[in-house]
């Protein structure tokens, strides 16, 4: 079972980035932050707004330590077209989980519709699972609350509701 607090699913696959295939590997980005998020899939409706957000702030989430990283269960071919054709400003890998395994092991693949749902999941330097969040296939999510969750983790302090960067914390994690 996925938990907050415990180590990330283990994942290696290929992804499409940039014009490339290449594989991407969870252990490989030990000591970085990662945020992880699932979409259901290529050539949809919801989904290019999420990416292009994720796009959007890609540089803010470099800045602050993480790497992005999407996922569906999309084969990397069908990554290259559709992101080549209509995403071309995404930066960061998009994982082919045509398998569905990894979107099993982090519990969002719907199983009836054969596509994961949408989850949004920050990973720490040390692989352990500090954040995630699973939505329907109906509404977007909003990429400036992750950036904001991911900047309130990183403080390692405890964090008020609606916590920005710059704003007082509530002191030491307890």
């Amino acid at each position: 079972m996925v938990r907050i607090g415990q180590p990330a699913p283990a994942f290696r696959a290929q992804a499409y980035q940039n014009g490339e295939f290449k594989d991407v590997a969870l252990s490989d980005l030990h000591g970085r932050w990662v945020v992880l998020v699932f979409y259901p899939l290529d050539f949809t409706f919801v989904c290019p707004t999420e990416l292009r957000a994720f796009a959007e702030h890609y540089e803010a989430f470099r800045a602050s330590g993480a790497d992005v990283i999407a996922a569906s269960v999309d084969s990397v071919y069908t990554h290259k077209a559709w992101f080549e054709r209509d995403l071309p400003m995404v930066q960061y890998p998009v994982l082919s989980d045509i398998t569905k395994s990894i979107a099993r092991s982090y519990e969002v693949l719907d199983e009836a519709g054969g596509v994961a749902l949408r989850g949004t999941f920050i990973i720490d330097p040390e692989g352990v699972l500090q954040y995630m969040v699973v939505a329907g296939l109906n509404s977007g999510r909003s990429t400036d609350e992750t950036l904001r969750a991911l900047q309130a983790l990183q403080t390692g302090e405890l964090c008020p509701a609606n916590w920005r960067p710059g704003d007082r914390t509530l002191g030491a994690a307890a």
